[in-house]
């Protein structure tokens, strides 16, 4: 997730103070990517070294406001209209931890398998029981609730497919077990 591009999305409704940009940050990602409020003033620090933000005065509590620049609104045009790069596979600690595994002495992959199928069910049914909790909440046609929604349903998704991954993973070493090969596809 790009914080910086966050922070220009927030500022784009209006001048805001780091503090009240982290808790809506927070809000709108369902509070599934929190954010250290350091991390919020470096990266206005950078956004206004690079011309993107500019402080605008104080709130009544002296809090310095900041607001975004032309510039800052051209940046957060760009990020929405091009798509988020995919490029080269992400380091991974799951995939790393079995590949190691494999073959390791005196490490059971099942078992490593296993326990992680049981952690992502564990983590798949909380993620669903906070959807179906958001659906019978507030609607969601607001916003932040319809972003809510979004990350749950991303969070499901993931969930889900490192599930099927496992499911694979577990049969692939049952089949290297046994010393069987996969049936070659029908031509």
């Amino acid at each position: 997730m790009s914080i910086r591009h966050g922070l220009l999305a927030l500022l784009d409704r209006g001048p805001r103070y780091g503090s009240r940009l982290r808790t809506e940050f927070e809000a709108r990602t369902g509070g599934t990517w929190p954010l250290n409020i350091g991390q919020v003033y470096t990266t206005l620090g950078r956004l206004e070294r690079d011309g993107m933000v500019v402080q605008e005065g104080a709130d009544e509590a002296g809090r310095a406001l900041y607001a975004l620049t032309e510039a800052g609104r051209a940046e957060l045009r760009a990020w929405f209209a091009g798509p988020v790069e995919r490029a080269g596979a992400p380091r991974d600690e799951l995939a790393i931890k079995l590949v190691l595994a494999v073959g390791a002495p005196g490490v059971d992959v099942r078992r490593v398998v296993e326990a992680q199928r049981r952690h992502m069910a564990d983590a798949l049914h909380e993620y669903v029981r906070l959807r179906a909790r958001a659906l019978t909440g507030a609607p969601a046609e607001h916003p932040d609730e319809l972003a809510r929604l979004l990350v749950l349903e991303q969070l499901i998704c993931h969930a889900e497919a490192e599930i099927r991954w496992l499911d694979h993973c577990e049969t692939r070493l049952l089949r290297m077990v046994r010393g069987t090969r996969p049936e070659p596809p029908p031509p």
